[in-house]
């Protein structure tokens, strides 16, 4: 079978987008992957007896009767799908990705090319459209002059090749002029997982705040019933279909007053039982994780504000839980974004974020909406939970000189109250020693095509 022979499964986005739902070509595919795992746990006939029944018989009604009608949704874990999902806004992936168990990949806004890529406009008027543009056209012009600015503070050194130092340059000036870019900028995302977690987790989209979540949940259902009939005709409870509506609509989005700074708001660690692991914690070793077993000891939830351009990296974080963040103009516009432009530019910068949220306020939006003309550098009001193995390995790879700084700052600021807290129980941190340095391997950190 040739890669140009496979049939997949495409459902076209309102916009242009589209959910397709791969086809590897393989004989033996999720839901019968499924089937034979599931049919290995009620025989010891073993798995080439398992085969032959697959092979008579099929898996559709197998699963048809068990995995859905009888609702043994362990069945579902067993079977893996891969969905691509492109020419979506940047929230509407934060939204599939706010899940637990999320596997997958989004474009990153370094390797995009934002004077072609569609911007999202739900409301589809001369003056939403105008907004989007002007942020486009600011973060276009701004490109070279913020590279040659960069290039300024870090001039290349001895036994640097010009060719990795650009790329780190770039790097770093994509950062900066992310924070300049709407919400609304579309984005690619692949979600591997399995099918029990995708039709739970659909559950939820389609009663998302967002009309454009709600059309996405819809068209891969509608993928995900033309490729897996047997495996996605779920019963729809009308009580539990209005309890998701009712939370979704409103309590999904988080609003909160301004942090003053990074602080614990909870601590629940059981100090007596981390006692018990002082030998564990002290023998760790550098780039290993924390045993699991001391996730016991109990949980810590920080408040801090973060740009929401970095709230998408540190929502990867998923052992740890997080609130998705209301995009405004609230708490404005990280003072980063601003600092790191070159003087001419950081007026010109000054002039757009003051004309863009004067514009923004007179569409008279509802406040989910007005996000996809919001840039995602505004500052936010976060909260995360998570036992000490999460919050160790966030901080640890958080706060080095390869993340975008306003991260690294904030993952900095939680280490250090990690350490004051734990210290004495154990609880050491292998940090960057120099976390503001440019590094130039950051322009080595690419997927390139040999």
């Amino acid at each position: 079978m040739s890669i140009e022979s496979l049939k997949h499964t495409v459902k076209e986005l309102n916009g242009g987008g589209m959910v397709m739902i791969l086809d590897t070509g393989a004989v033996i595919g999720p839901e019968s992957q499924a089937m034979i795992q599931a049919l290995h746990s009620r025989s010891t006939g073993g798995v080439k007896h398992h085969l032959e029944i697959l092979a008579k018989k099929g898996a559709e009604n197998f699963m048809a009767n068990f995995y859905v009608g009888y609702g043994h949704k362990s069945i579902g874990d067993c079977g893996t799908i891969t969905l691509f999902i492109e020419g979506i806004s940047m929230l509407a992936a934060k939204a599939i990705q706010d899940w637990a168990l999320y596997s997958g990949q989004e474009a990153s806004t370094r390797y995009v090319d934002f004077s072609k890529q569609a911007f999202i406009d739900p409301v589809g008027s001369k003056e939403s459209n105008e907004i989007l543009e002007n942020w486009r056209q600011f973060y276009l012009d701004s490109r070279a002059p913020v590279e040659a600015h960069l290039k300024e503070q870090f001039p290349i050194q001895e036994g640097e090749t010009e060719k990795i130092y650009d790329k780190a340059i770039s790097a770093r000036g994509f950062d900066i002029l992310r924070g300049f870019l709407p919400a609304g900028a579309s984005t690619n995302i692949a979600w591997h997982s399995n099918m029990r977690q995708v039709a739970d987790k659909l559950a939820l989209l389609r009663h998302h705040p967002l009309e454009e979540v709600k059309h996405i949940a819809d068209k891969i259902q509608e993928a995900l019933l033309e490729s897996y009939p047997s495996s996605f005709s779920h019963e729809i409870f009308e009580t539990t279909e209005n309890y998701n509506h009712q939370w979704m609509n409103e309590d999904y989005y988080f609003t909160h007053e301004a942090y003053p700074k990074t602080s614990i708001l909870y601590n629940g660690i059981d100090t007596e039982l981390l006692k018990t692991h002082k030998k564990v914690l002290e023998a760790r070793p550098f780039k290993t994780e924390i045993p699991k077993f001391v996730a016991q000891t109990g949980m810590v939830q920080f408040g801090f504000m973060l740009d929401f351009g970095s709230f998408r990296d540190i929502q990867r974080h998923r052992a740890v839980t997080q609130r998705m963040p209301l995009l405004t103009t609230e708490h404005g516009l990280e003072q980063f974004y601003l600092d790191s432009l070159p003087e001419d530019v950081r007026k010109k910068a000054g002039e757009i974020v003051a004309s863009q949220e004067e514009k923004i306020k007179k569409l008279k939006l509802e406040p989910e909406t007005a996000q996809y003309y919001t840039a995602m550098g505004y500052n936010l009001p976060n909260r995360i939970a998570g036992d000490l193995p999460a919050l160790v390995y966030l901080v640890e790879l958080r706060a080095t000189r390869f993340v975008h700084p306003t991260l690294q700052k904030r993952a900095i600021e939680m280490a250090n109250i990690l350490e004051k807290e734990f210290g004495s129980y154990g609880l050491k941190l292998y940090l960057d020693e120099d976390p503001g340095r440019f590094d130039v391997k950051r322009g080595e950190h690419d997927i390139v095509m040999k």
